[in-house]
């Protein structure tokens, strides 16, 4: 089978990582990839949201599988476009992938379907006074949102007032997201532990990969502003059997029947964000895609031929209960620049990425990196790499991650250093 991956990032790399262990896979191409995909895959000089061109090569080159990473082309109609074309790929259509494009839209169809979440209200960009006024009217904690697309790092979580309303300002009046902020969502603020669930689905059946929980924040204990994720681990000990369950019969199932039943049955993969609750499991986001850097945990925990799956969910034949995953554990430490996710530099010399994958069961994931023109790797993002490690036990995965960690070197490499702290501390609870 000829695959095509679309991304660029260390979740792209994770995914081409994983495709290419498949006996199925005769070709895998990454569009526009990264010198990490480039170690699996061919890269192809394609951006992610040129759709037309993306088709044009799909077509020319007789891809039979296209699966999208970033949720930008999903939420512009890539999926739609493939589709009208006659070609297999992997995601929700446009109208579906409003679940992560608009908060609001995501918030009034869990209110439609009774899927519990956050108690919340929308405000137009023009509706300012209004927006100001209802926060001072609730108070603080509170969450403020812009309501589009905004690279993970559109969402507030507010102690104060005074940070309410500055957030409010950023969204509205500073256009820091640009038209992901002509709507405002301002959400109850919940409480507990934020959990990831995959549920991979053709718009009937799904399965789930292992639960996992990612680090958003910059600093150590959960501090500093939120990023696109500075780490991540699986499982995460704090879903149990029954708590999976609840999560599958409260959230999972009736976001696919709502969905069918509003005509945009969802296909591909969701993404719940959730919140562990003394109530039970909330949902704080849907995702249209997977996680980065949770896909960096989640893939190498997948025994079934991950081309097998991704091919019915795409045809529609896919099996609930037919994914089979590792009882082992994965952890990923991402390295990030000085400054991140405000204002860096880039261009740094990366040395030590062989060092630390001669460690056992040790991959560097590449997110933002390039090749110089004298073949010297150097950095080209915010977030740079993403260490994983396999482990027969969170323990062991962890201790595995950071020892790569050590190993790699950059000017201005940040890392958080608490990374599975969460995890390791309701291991030892249990």
């Amino acid at each position: 089978m000829r695959i095509l991956v679309v991304g660029s990032g260390g979740r792209e790399h994770a995914l081409t990582r994983a495709l290419n262990t498949s006996s199925r896979t005769d070709a895998l191409y990454a569009a526009p990839g990264n010198p990490g995909t480039a170690r699996h895959a061919s890269n192809i000089g394609i951006a992610s949201d040129d759709i037309d061109g993306l088709i044009e090569f799909a077509r020319e080159d007789d891809i039979d599988l296209t699966v999208v990473g970033p949720e930008q082309p999903l939420v512009d109609g890539i999926v739609d476009a493939f589709q009208e074309e006659g070609l297999s790929i992997v995601g929700p259509t446009a109208a579906a992938a409003q679940l992560e494009g608009s908060k609001a839209f995501a918030d009034q169809f869990m209110a439609r379907h009774d899927v519990p979440t956050a108690e919340f209200k929308v405000f137009e960009a023009d509706e300012y006074d209004a927006a100001s006024d209802y926060l001072d009217e609730v108070g603080a904690p509170i969450v403020v949102k812009a309501d589009g697309l905004a690279a993970g790092k559109g969402a507030y979580v507010c102690s104060t007032l005074d940070e309410a309303h500055e957030a409010l300002d950023e969204i509205v009046q500073d256009r820091a997201f640009g038209d992901a902020g002509d709507q405002v969502v301002v959400e109850e603020k919940m409480d507990g532990e934020e959990v990831s669930i995959f549920a991979l689905t053709d718009g009937t059946h799904y399965v789930l990969l292992t639960p996992s929980q990612d680090h958003k924040p910059i600093g150590e204990g959960g501090t500093g502003p939120n990023t696109g994720g500075m780490g991540a681990f699986s499982p995460a000990p704090i879903v149990n059997g029954d708590l999976l369950n609840r999560v599958c019969r409260e959230i999972i199932e009736p976001t696919l029947l709502g969905m069918q039943e509003e005509g945009t049955p969802y296909q591909g993969v969701l993404y719940c964000g959730l919140m562990i609750t003394d109530e039970g499991p909330k949902v704080v986001e849907f995702n249209c895609r997977l996680g980065d850097p949770e896909a960096q945990v989640v893939l190498p925990l997948v025994e079934s031929d991950l081309v097998d799956v991704f091919e019915s969910v795409a045809d529609g034949t896919l099996e609930t209960g037919s994914l089979r995953a590792s009882s082992r554990a994965a952890a990923c430490v991402v390295l990030a620049s000085d400054g991140y996710p405000i204002e860096y530099e880039t261009g740094f010399e990366i040395i030590g990425i062989d060092e630390a994958e001669a460690l056992s069961e040790v991959s560097v994931l590449h997110a933002g990196t390039r090749l110089r023109e004298d073949g010297v790797l150097v950095t080209d993002g915010g977030r740079v790499l993403g260490v994983t490690a396999l482990g027969d036990d969170l323990p062991e995965a962890l201790e595995r991650a950071y020892d790569g960690t050590d190993r790699v070197h950059f000017d201005g490499n940040t890392v958080r250093t608490d990374i599975g702290e969460k995890g390791l501390k309701h291991l030892s609870e249990a």
